[in-house]
């Protein structure tokens, strides 16, 4: 069995090679920009995932002791893998379809996991993973964010008109009043800090929410000529919320101060997550399509498509560390090759 796992491994490291190779010369055809003497990412590395199958939903990061935690969505795990070991240290169990996981540093030191089955919020120790509470918000939690300014948790939950913004108190695990009702499941969603707004993709219903957390108002920007937006990123120093939309694959740029559209380009499809590299002033896109969007910032109505690099099937979340210039990019396994998490580069 050793011999195999070894000679797998290989395998999939060529077919990484191959699929750089290959993949790079498909992008230089593309309408991306190629005047570059290497790509904006490049793999680097191969975390393995044994013995996990299905869907892989969404990844956090325990910066300090240099962890990627992930949630094995259809192997109802969630998975911590070592960085610089380049494998798997633990694994928590008996999670019912686990999205969202949300580590909380240090004085907290708490991982957060929202199951979609029974719509509970499970929190563990963050280095025993020892389950400390759980907390019922009834159906379908999914993305989980943390505001460091005033230790909450916020949990984006539910279906149609009983779907909110949950919140809960990072420092004594209680459950506090919701931020704010909506009339759909919230997809992906940012939260300023330092203010007051919760930006919130309604994917069902072609729009984005903006919940006032204090006053616990809801106005909306619609969405047009684009459906299915699912993933947020927010650069809030320039006013702007990037998102992705599958119906059709396109990066929407949105000034927050106005609601207006400010950008709409073409970008990798079947999206789940999307990441903004503010050192290098990016956004990276990886589409369960097979490869990542790699955009470049002209300014902040204008964005161009520098690459598009190659990835595999099924691969559309992940986590960008930026303090690591790398892309962790969730990989699911298939008939010939074992999930992985394959880690990119940022090259300047």
């Amino acid at each position: 069995m050793r011999v195999h796992a070894k000679v797998t491994r290989v395998i999939t490291a060529l077919l990484i090679m191959i699929a750089s190779v290959f993949g790079q010369s498909n992008a230089n055809s593309s309408q991306a920009n190629t005047n570059r003497e290497s790509p904006p990412l490049r793999i680097v590395q191969e975390i393995p995932l044994p013995n996990v199958v299905g869907r892989i939903d969404h990844f956090t990061l325990d910066q300090k002791r240099k962890l990627v935690i992930g949630s094995a969505l259809g192997n109802n795990t969630v998975e911590v893998l070592d960085v610089f070991a380049g494998r798997v240290i633990h694994t928590v169990p008996g999670i019912p379809e686990p999205q969202g996981v949300l580590f909380v540093p240090d004085p907290i030191s708490k991982l957060y996991v929202a199951s979609a089955e029974d719509g509970k919020l499970r929190i563990y120790d963050g280095k025993s993973y020892a389950l400390i509470s759980t907390l019922d918000f009834q159906e379908n939690t999914d993305n989980l964010r943390y505001d460091a300014n005033e230790k909450r948790i916020y949990v984006g939950y539910g279906e149609d008109e009983k779907s909110a913004i949950g919140v809960v108190d990072a420092t004594t695990n209680q459950r506090l009043d919701d931020a704010g009702k909506l009339d759909s499941h919230p997809e992906s969603f940012q939260v300023e800090s330092p203010g007051s707004n919760i930006y919130i993709n309604i994917a069902s219903k072609e729009k984005v929410a903006v919940m006032n957390r204090k006053t616990h108002q809801v106005k909306e920007w619609p969405l047009t000529g684009v459906k299915a937006n699912f993933p947020m990123a927010l650069d809030q120093a320039d006013h702007r919320l990037f998102i992705g939309t599958r119906k059709p694959a396109r990066l929407v740029v949105m000034d927050t101060d106005s609601g207006k559209m400010v950008a709409n380009v073409p970008s990798a499809g079947d999206m789940d997550d999307l990441y903004y590299d503010d050192s290098r002033k990016r956004v990276y896109v990886p589409g369960g399509e097979g490869f990542i969007s790699v955009f470049e910032q002209k300014d902040a109505d204008h964005y161009e498509e520098m690459a598009r690099i190659p990835s595999a099937i099924g691969a559309r979340t992940g986590v960008w560390y930026g303090k690591r210039d790398r892309l962790y990019l969730a990989v699911p396994g298939r008939a010939n090759q074992g999930a992985a998490v394959w880690v990119y580069e940022a090259q300047d």
